[in-house]
């Protein structure tokens, strides 16, 4: 995040999962959301409690749903009867480059083996579903020669150029991050390279056990593959390609971007010629890559829950939330606005910025955009709506 808006997340390795898992899973609830509750409540239990309040005051026209004790209990029952295992934000099995990006998964499956991305960084390979020859090949080459340099290769299990990236990298340690539950292989014909992942390397899964994947979740997934890496490579990739949200997550995040060079002729090669021309690395070799890869700084985590903000939402003074709230949705429209903007526009602390924001998102109100920016859901007659799932 930028300026003011730039925080540690508390660790979860304390929380009890299903807190945790309830908390995550209730509706508009979403990961900066989760973190920013269970900084202001100290834990997910508190949070669980106070949401319901919140979304009212944020103008929700209804009772927020909170996940239920019941659902978390038989959404963890289901992964571990499917081998896999839930992992929270901070913990040893929580790949720690992910850690140091402000809309970290609070909660992840996991299945195969974590050791993969430990003590070791990770780079993201992407690219185009209908890939051509070469470029899978090309893919494949660097994947295995990075694997053999110890690096873990991560992608997300698609058609093309990912598949040939974890082909190339299936014996060194590769990581596969889907869309959908950790138990739906997709593409399906992908299902025998997916066993294989598992058995040598891991799959990583967002969504919850169960969900079919739906086009919102790719951008979700994409952006943990750009997290968990020290930097990406894009081998072909088309102007509207997933691959390119990758790459700008990537960027968001202060990750290196690689991009592998393709005939002007080639449509599949327009969007990674356009990375190379705005300042991605031209990528012809895995020396490309060594020379010019950074370290992720990974800062340490907050052992403590509270103390991301400086006053709780009970002690805030209801006057001046009220100020603030009523000059925020005048600020706030259907354009999306850095945070740091709104702050000063607003005159405020970041603490009373965020409450009110908390409050808005988990009325259905508000959606956050990468780059710490936001925006005000709003209905056909201009007016910011409920969000009904």
């Amino acid at each position: 995040m930028n300026g003011h808006f730039h925080y540690q997340h508390p660790t979860l390795k304390n929380e009890n999962p299903l807190d945790a898992l309830r908390l995550i899973r209730s509706e508009n609830v979403g990961p900066v959301t989760f973190f920013q509750l269970v900084s202001y409540y100290g834990n997910a239990r508190n949070a669980l409690n106070a949401i319901p309040e919140l979304a009212k005051r944020g103008g929700s026209k209804r009772p927020i749903k909170a996940s239920s004790l019941a659902d978390a209990e038989k959404e963890l029952e289901a992964i571990e009867k499917y081998g896999a295992r839930l992992v929270l934000y901070g913990q040893p099995d929580y790949p720690q480059a992910l850690t140091a990006i402000h809309d970290a998964p609070p909660v992840i499956t996991v299945f195969g083996h974590s050791t993969v991305w430990q003590n070791r960084a990770t780079i993201g390979m992407v690219g185009a579903r209908n890939a051509s020859a070469n470029g899978c090949a090309f893919a494949r080459k660097i994947a295995t020669e990075l694997g053999q340099q110890n690096y873990c290769v991560a992608s997300g299990l698609a058609r093309g150029i990912d598949t040939a990236a974890h082909l190339g990298s299936l014996a060194t340690g590769t990581v596969a991050v889907i869309a959908g539950g950790i138990n739906n292989i997709y593409p399906p014909e992908n299902d025998k390279l997916y066993k294989q992942i598992a058995e040598s390397g891991a799959i990583i899964a967002e969504a919850p056990f169960g969900t079919s994947p739906m086009a919102r979740h790719f951008p979700a997934r994409n952006r943990i593959i750009a997290g968990m890496s020290s930097g990406v490579v894009v081998v072909e990739a088309s102007q509207k390609s997933g691959s390119l949200i990758t790459a700008h997550y990537a960027l968001d995040y202060h990750r290196d971007v690689f991009a592998a060079p393709g005939s002007p002729l080639d449509p599949r090669c327009k969007g990674s010629n356009d990375l190379i021309r705005n300042g991605a690395t031209l990528t012809e070799s895995i020396h490309d890559i060594l020379q010019n890869l950074q370290p992720v700084e990974i800062p340490p985590l907050r052992e403590n829950a509270s103390g991301g903000f400086k006053e709780a939402p009970a002690t805030t003074n209801e006057q001046a939330l009220e100020t603030i709230r009523a000059l925020l949705l005048e600020k706030l429209g259907a354009e999306p606005v850095l945070l740091d903007e709104l702050l000063i526009q607003c005159d405020t602390t970041p603490s009373l910025l965020y409450r009110i924001l908390l409050e808005l998102e988990l009325a259905g109100r508000l959606q956050r955009h990468s780059g710490g920016r936001v925006s005000l859901l709003l209905d056909a007659y201009g007016e910011s709506r409920v969000l009904v799932e």
